[in-house]
């Protein structure tokens, strides 16, 4: 392919600058989340997770290659047959799959093995985007909503059957991409009410919420007065929808695996179970905590040293980050984190056609959560749900799926003149 077909000087090199930066970053904390002071081995010993990384993002720069020399085109153009092909992936993985602990979530050959579920939001927002870009699309119709919500749905519940729940949380992050596009409000706000009765209803012991829902009730009916009957109606059928929701929400908690129901009961109690389901997120708060302003210091972590964070080379990387880099380095890490998503606003708001700012917006959700779930989850003011760091967390599955995610909006976004005369 010629030179210029690559269109080098509308590629946005901020973007990648700070890719390539967490990526880095991400390496070292790997290194430093599997040393070992008594038995040393260089951060390219492939027999260590760092070595193996490494090799994993030599991958991901190929797959970036790869990407960036294809026609822009071809996106658009095979965008439902990815998203069928990782759905079928999706079905065939409880079947062939390898567990790990109770979970059915790779599939592969020998030590070559993928996560179908992670590969399959890029696949996901591509549908979402070749749906989306239709001039009849109008998303204050109930049928397009339930469309492009069975796109969404339809990975979910296969996710769910694997199971992994962490997972399939992270595609209502489309939601975000949907509420840009135009989807009334007034969902948002029954999510939100939904929510906060569900917090209410998990966090206050012995159904003290019903209490709280029955006397706010009351007042409203008091407020209302005698003559708005429809409102007074609308009222009592709200409390006694509140009151059925809340019953329902411990019922379903209740048919939950015994740890995803401990994981949740932590969330509001820290010290309900400190040596078992509390664990994790208790030892993590005390890496980030030790680690004061400057850090202890690259490598000499004591947290990390002895093992007392479980799988912190990946879903707990960022308290390795807190402990030895200090409240300095997490905030670096944050910036930068943060610094990416404005960018990639500001990309997604110049393109020239739905189709690109649609699959930029659902790349800015799916990062924007797992960005914020995964240090949520490891300062405790979220359950844990298993969701990786982006760049950041150990494995190849997460670091390849989130490099395609994202360079496939880089190279729309350097062809967003020809796309608006392809598809404008």
């Amino acid at each position: 392919m010629r030179q210029d077909d690559l269109y080098i000087n509308k590629i946005d090199w901020i973007s990648i600058c700070i890719y390539v930066a967490l990526v880095i970053i991400g390496w070292f904390n790997i290194y430093a989340a599997v040393y070992d002071e008594q038995f040393p081995k260089s951060i390219f010993d492939l027999s260590i997770n760092s070595g193996q990384q490494l090799v994993r993002i030599g991958a991901a720069f190929l797959i970036i290659l790869l990407i960036m020399v294809a026609d822009y085109r071809v996106f658009d153009n095979i965008a439902w047959i990815l998203y069928i092909i990782f759905l079928v992936l999706l079905i065939i993985t409880p079947f062939i799959g390898k567990e790990v602990n109770g979970q059915i979530l790779s599939i592969g050959f020998g030590s070559f093995r993928i996560q179908p579920s992670e590969f399959a939001k890029f696949t996901t927002a591509l549908a979402l985007a070749k749906f989306m870009e239709r001039p009849s699309f109008d998303l204050s119709t109930f049928k397009h909503q339930l469309q492009a919500l069975t796109i969404i749905m339809i990975p979910i519940i296969l996710i769910m059957l694997q199971p992994d729940t962490g997972t399939a949380m992270v595609y209502f992050a489309f939601f975000i991409m949907l509420y840009r596009e135009g989807m009334p409000q007034r969902y948002y706000v029954l999510a939100l009410t939904f929510i906060a009765i569900s917090l209410l209803a998990l966090g206050i012991e012995e159904n003290l919420y019903i209490v709280i829902g029955v006397v706010a009730l009351v007042l409203l009916l008091i407020i209302s007065g005698k003559k708005k009957i429809s409102r007074i109606i609308a009222l009592v059928v709200l409390g006694i929808g509140i009151i059925a929701y809340s019953y329902s929400l411990d019922y379903v908690v209740s048919k939950l695996p015994e740890h995803q129901q401990n994981r949740i009961m932590v969330l509001f109690n820290p010290d309900l179970d400190p040596l078992g389901a509390g664990w994790n997120v208790t030892q993590s708060k005390i890496a980030i905590g030790s680690g004061g302003f400057l850090g202890k210091g690259y490598l000499e972590g004591t947290q990390t040293k002895f093992d007392f964070v479980p799988e912190q080379h990946t879903d707990f990387i960022f308290c390795t980050l807190g402990e030895e880099f200090g409240w300095v380095g997490s905030l670096v890490v944050i910036i930068l984190f943060c610094s990416l998503l404005i960018r990639l606003v500001m990309l997604a708001e110049r393109q020239k056609n739905r189709f690109s700012r649609v699959y930029g917006y659902c790349v800015i959700s799916i990062l924007f959560f797992h960005f914020m779930v995964n240090i949520a989850m490891t300062i405790g003011l979220f359950p844990v749900v298993g969701i990786p760091l982006p760049f950041f967390s150990y494995g190849g599955s997460s670091l390849w799926s989130f490099t395609i995610l994202l360079f496939i909006f880089i190279k729309l976004d350097s062809h967003r003149i020809q796309l608006l005369g392809r598809m404008g």
